[in-house]
């Protein structure tokens, strides 16, 4: 059996145990991950990936240059933990509920340049895509950027939350050719304008 079937049934067997919790019935193709990660490079510095699964966008990170010793993998379900565990020993995984994630331990040299989520957000409660959010954000360098893909063409955080946190979400792209189709968005912090609070007039949410 290839690895790569391997993954497939895993996956499967994970989504069977707990829909909810996985976002799909097979892991992502290479054309959602290469849409996920291609403004990530070597330069990004930390990126913490959410729910990870059997590592897909993390071996195309890899190959985008990111050091394996710079990813922080955090996945709750078990199963996918150990695989990450022997398949990327120099990244640091972490088994937390991501909800948890602003008590996440860093101590790293290196400021955290992105959030890499396979997380089901659409499936969650509000309060629980708040705390991920917020979490996410509290780690994250100025300038930093949340990845996010959904399985529709609409941004999957709703517009009330992300202006709750001075956010904003910008459509990065789609593909056709992951089953089923998806797209990806950049979440980022908002610029405040000159003498103001946060800019929550002109948002690039789509």
């Amino acid at each position: 059996m290839t690895n790569r079937t391997a993954d497939a049934l895993l996956f499967f067997r994970a989504w069977l145990s707990a829909p909810l919790r996985v976002a799909s019935v097979t892991p992502s193709g290479r054309a959602l991950s290469s849409l996920m990660i291609a403004e990530i490079s070597a330069q990004t510095g930390i990126v913490i990936e959410l729910g990870p699964g059997t590592g897909v966008f993390t071996e195309a990170l890899l190959k985008r240059g990111v050091a394996e010793e710079n990813l922080v993998l955090v996945e709750y379900g078990a199963e996918f933990a150990n695989q990450l565990d022997g398949r990327f020993p120099a990244a640091k995984t972490v088994r937390i509920d991501a909800a948890q994630l602003r008590k996440l331990p860093l101590h790293a040299s290196a400021p955290v340049g992105a959030v890499v989520s396979g997380l089901p957000l659409l499936s969650m409660p509000l309060r629980k895509v708040h705390a991920i959010l917020e979490g996410a954000f509290s780690h994250l360098r100025h300038g930093g950027a949340f990845y996010q893909f959904i399985y529709g063409p609409r941004c999957p955080i709703a517009r009330p939350l992300l202006d709750r946190l001075g956010l904003k979400a910008t459509y990065v792209g789609w593909t056709l050719a992951n089953i089923p189709p998806a797209a990806v968005y950049r979440i980022t912090r908002r610029r405040p304008r000159r003498g103001c609070g946060s800019d929550l007039a002109g948002s690039a949410l789509r």
